[in-house]
Parts: C-alpha cells; sequence; structure tokens
C-alpha cells in the first residue's frame, strides 16, 4: 500500500512540473527568438500566463529526492521567469542595471519566491545553482536580460532536456562572433569568462574549456583579452 501511494505520489508531482514547465516554455517559444530576442511588448500581453508559472513556484519546494537535473532545471527556469517579470513590471527600459530598490541592483532585490521561501536572483545563482548544483554551462542558463548576456534560450528546462540544452547554448555562446571573438592565436572573449574564471578552470585552462565548445582549434598559448559588457535589454 505505501509503495503504491508513493509511487501515486511520484507520478502526480512528476505531472504537476510537467504541466507547470510547459506553461513557461509555450511563453519562451512565443515571445523569445532563436536567437535571444525577447519581445517584451508582446511578453507584457501574456503576463497573467506567467504569473500562472510564478504561482507554481512559489509554493513547490525542490528537494533532495530530486534529481540533481530536475533540481537544476527548475532553479535556472525560476531564475529566468523571476528576471523576466522583474523586466515586464519596469518596462519599457534600457537596461536591467536601471532597476534598483532600496538601493539594491536586481540580483540584490529580495523578490524571488519559491516554496514558501524568499530569495535573491544572486542567491539562486551563487549559493544553489554555483555552490549545490554546480556545472560551468549554469552561466549560459541563467539569463542576465542584456546584450552580452548570453542568449536566453527558447525552451524551458527540463529533467530530461537540460544537460543537452545548456551544452547547446554554450556551444552557441562560444561560438558566436558577437560575444567571443575567436582565432587560433588570440581570443576576445567575454567578461563572464574572467568574472567566473573559477568555475571555468577546474579541469584546466579557459583554453582548454573554450576548445571543448569551440568549431576552431585555439592555440593554448593563444592571447587572452576580454570584451566590455554590453548590459543593454536583450529586447527587440
Amino acid at each position: 500500500m505505501k509503495k503504491t501511494l508513493f509511487l501515486l505520489i511520484a507520478i502526480f508531482t512528476f505531472l504537476q512540473v510537467n504541466a507547470q514547465t510547459s506553461i513557461f516554455n509555450n511563453l519562451l517559444q512565443k515571445h523569445v527568438s532563436d536567437t535571444g530576442t525577447v519581445d517584451y511588448k508582446s511578453f507584457k500581453a501574456d503576463a497573467l500566463k506567467l504569473d500562472a508559472y510564478i504561482g507554481y513556484l512559489e509554493k513547490t519546494s525542490p528537494d533532495n529526492s530530486w534529481s540533481e537535473n530536475k533540481q537544476k532545471a527548475f532553479w535556472i527556469n525560476a531564475y529566468n521567469a523571476y528576471t523576466i517579470k522583474l523586466i515586464l513590471e519596469n518596462y519599457p527600459l534600457k537596461s536591467i542595471t536601471d532597476i534598483k530598490q532600496k538601493g539594491k541592483t536586481a540580483w540584490k532585490i529580495p523578490f524571488v519566491k519559491v516554496g514558501g521561501e524568499v530569495y535573491t536572483l544572486d542567491y539562486i545563482e551563487h549559493e544553489i545553482l554555483r555552490k549545490k548544483l554546480f556545472d560551468p554551462k549554469i552561466h549560459v542558463g541563467v539569463n542576465c536580460a542584456s546584450g552580452s548576456c548570453p542568449k536566453l534560450g527558447n525552451k524551458a528546462f527540463t529533467e530530461q532536456n537540460v544537460d543537452e540544452e545548456l551544452t547547446q547554448l554554450m556551444k552557441d555562446f562560444v561560438n558566436d562572433s558577437t560575444r567571443n571573438k575567436l582565432s587560433k592565436k588570440k581570443v576576445q572573449i567575454s567578461s563572464i569568462f574572467d568574472w567566473f574564471k573559477e568555475d571555468f578552470t577546474k579541469s584546466g585552462s579557459v583554453i582548454d574549456y573554450l576548445n571543448t565548445y569551440s568549431d576552431i582549434e585555439i592555440n593554448s598559448k593563444a592571447k587572452i583579452s576580454y570584451l566590455k559588457y554590453d548590459w543593454s535589454l536583450n529586447g527587440k
């Protein structure tokens, strides 16, 4: 009897998570282009649907019974959904850096409600994703709504697709000449690789990491410089 009850609860949870995630997925498909450009104006018209997904996040608590991939997908989706919500609440604007509340930047405002707790975007990124669910590819999953940020994917992450989607997003990011300029002997790369160097160098150098995804083979002694970050909104 207990096994049957546990199985039914697991099935119900699976169906609920997938149903709610599909709401966010449909919104991304509708309002985000394949290149990651967001139509915030049209997204704002669907704010109630986004709020329905946010409502699910507010009452859902990921726990250790969830697989690492399921937790990772959930928290990246939460980060991105709340970032979009914050932009919509302040739209129109030129940059996410224009958002301030009581002297706090967008990333330090305690407004992210998940499972009855309140978080900041920074806490989700640095304390949950980077520490507890570490994967350098997280940096192309969470989106800072800015021009130099890796593109916002137009698919919601799931337990089943998170590894594949993050890998593709990292390949797209590394080989995007507007965000990283690569050649055999010299690379001009995103400041993300500088700010979070420790994440990308746990198994080798930054060049080693780039070569995992790069379409060209970069010399191990290539000269490295970092590009100025564009904080303008990633909108139409």
